[in-house]
């Protein structure tokens, strides 16, 4: 946790300020049993007005400064907790914003979302609890022991067998919380993640009427932190009572001992009241001890995860010197490339050799497993490859600069993502600056615009989260004008066209032949008929290419496609 406490340094000042109001809290706190035992003392027993008024007054300025300094050092410690979550929350985000796939896949997208949020939040409340308490208990436990002694020696030896046992009880119930703590943050990641699933995959869920059995998955989960935050609180519930009787049982014997030394004539009952007070003081700050060291095991444990993340830098970065690339604009080559995901025994991909040029269409199929979108996530460098090379424009891919090689992709996923906002910004996503023309030519081109003009917004109408108020073919035309409003020198669609009707699928790409005839196309598919016009063919099997070429010397001399296109075609439909 100390390591993350290092974002806390645009708060020095506040804190020193913080630490100093504390300081004089604590001395005013500590300077009132005194004020009182000489009221006792002097005013009362001597029957002194003038001296229980004077004394009272100062009583009161000192009570009134030392509210203020609370509600100061409250004030600024929130501040400053709450700027510090602010901070520590953009930090990881931005960090996770740069990982590479392959550190998302280490991690997973439910444990990232509680990193930054429940974990965060733990964090943050545990920072307000030690500006606050952290400088106030030691002040005040060490100012009361040195005043109570002043105040009666003889007593002191009640305190200091008290310290060592309520010590203890603390340490116990800390050590044992620790690993519980750690355990709740884990449940909560699985519980993120069940939830994440129920409600994305609600459809599939209700279609195979398995509502039940996923109601059953979340109740195991939900129980399961249930029991286990029921043990933590257990043992919150023996902490305070433990505490609690072992101050009670400390005011008992200072009363006790203390009456007797007062009937022996060794101390008066003022100075054995400011005793009291004095150790009830102690007692309270080993008390807000206890509160930190019960918060901070669980605070712990969040920052740990929160440190695994930063730990993990992406293995994907720009390179130290950025090459400039080539005269060849959009021009790809792959050159014996090899690529596994992680912890996978078997490469995904192996030994692919093959180039596009610009103004070609190169197609990719093959059955489902095979590596296609594999292989085309490794051209914005998703992936970095295990061995071999990718080369755009005659640079290797990894002496591109990121921006500098993603701005020249055009990529529409298999999966259309749209986001929340309106038609016209997620077509913009492409390119910030486009003008509203450049937007809808791009959705003339996709062919959406007659769809969006029959909405009653037309391009401003609002996308809902996930694209859920429209259409799979929809959601992928607005995500193929996405692509287009960039015209980038690559084009990669993968699979997209899957959700598109015959019709609607050939309009687009006559008006895509088109529209990128200077660029180089690369078209993942598993429909033949969306690439038998490409002007190259790579089939993959099993990671490997079988077979290069245009669509009729495939059909006529490849057996892996002609069992694809038999699958989806007649023999009259092929010719």
């Amino acid at each position: 946790m100390i390591k993350l406490f290092r974002f806390l340094k645009p708060y020095i000042i506040p804190i020193f300020v913080v630490v100093v109001l504390i300081f004089f809290q604590s001395i005013s706190e500590l300077y009132l049993p005194t004020l009182m035992a000489d009221i006792v003392n002097i005013g009362i027993i001597n029957n002194d007005i003038n001296y229980i008024i004077k004394t009272g007054g100062r009583m009161l300025l000192v009570t009134i400064g030392g509210v203020i300094c609370a509600v100061l050092s409250g004030y600024l410690s929130a501040q400053v907790s709450i700027g510090f979550g602010k901070i520590l929350r953009s930090k990881l985000f931005n960090h996770i914003t740069n990982f590479s796939l392959s550190e998302f896949d280490k991690f997973g997208t439910p444990s990232l979302v509680t990193r930054n949020t429940n974990d965060i939040t733990q964090i943050q409340t545990v920072t307000f609890i030690i500006l606050r308490m952290m400088f106030m208990a030691p002040i005040t436990c060490t100012g009361g022991i040195i005043m109570a002694i002043s105040k009666d020696k003889e007593l002191a030896w009640v305190i200091v067998v008290v310290i060592p046992i309520l010590v203890t009880v603390i340490m116990i119930i800390a050590l044992r919380a620790f690993p519980l703590f750690r355990s709740i943050q884990v449940k909560i990641d699985k519980i993120n993640l069940i939830l994440r699933e129920r409600l994305t995959g609600i459809r599939v869920i209700r279609a195979f009427n398995r509502e039940e059995n996923e109601k059953k998955r979340f109740e195991n989960a939900n129980l399961d932190l249930t029991n286990t935050t029921i043990m933590v609180n257990r043992l919150m519930a023996f902490a305070m009572p433990s505490i609690m009787l072992i101050m009670s049982l400390t005011s008992v014997s200072i009363i006790w001992f203390g009456s007797i030394r007062i009937e022996h004539g060794s101390t008066n009952i003022g100075n054995m009241m400011a005793f009291l007070q004095y150790a009830m003081q102690i007692m309270f700050a080993l008390l807000m001890a206890t509160l930190m060291f019960i918060m901070i095991p669980r605070a712990q444990a969040s920052a740990e995860r929160i440190n695994e993340v930063f730990a993990v830098n992406s293995k994907i970065l720009d390179p130290v010197v950025k090459k400039k690339t080539g005269i060849k604009k959009g021009y790809i080559e792959f050159r014996n490339v090899t690529f596994r995901y992680l912890g996978a025994e078997e490469a995904a991909i192996k030994d692919i050799t093959f180039s596009a040029s610009p103004g070609e269409v190169t197609a990719i199929i093959g059955s489902t497993g095979s590596g296609k979108s594999t292989l085309i996530n490794l051209i914005p460098r998703f992936y970095d490859v295990e061995s071999g090379n990718i080369e755009v424009d005659g640079v290797d891919i990894r002496d591109i600069g990121l921006n500098d090689l993603r701005s020249k992709v055009g990529f529409v996923p298999q999966k259309a993502l749209l986001f929340t906002g309106t038609i016209s910004e997620n077509i913009k996503f492409g390119k910030n600056n486009a003008t509203e023309e450049q937007v809808h030519h791009a959705a003339d081109i996709a062919q959406v615009s007659e769809f969006i003009l029959s909405m009653k917004e037309g391009y401003k109408s609002m996308i809902s989260q996930g694209g859920t108020n429209l259409s799979g073919g929809q959601k992928q035309r607005i995500s193929i004008a996405r692509a287009l409003v960039c015209k980038p020198e690559i084009y990669i669609f993968d699979d997209c066209f899957s959700a598109l009707d015959f019709k609607t699928d050939a309009k687009l790409r006559l008006c895509l032949k088109k529209e990128i005839s200077e660029s180089t196309v690369i078209i993942v598919s598993q429909r033949v008929a969306t690439i038998m016009d490409a002007d190259r063919i790579i089939i993959l099997d099993e990671g490997k290419i079988v077979g290069i070429g245009k669509h009729k010397d495939l059909y006529e001399n490849n057996k892996v496609y002609q069992e694809i296109v038999f699958s989806q075609l007649s023999k009259e439909e092929v010719k």
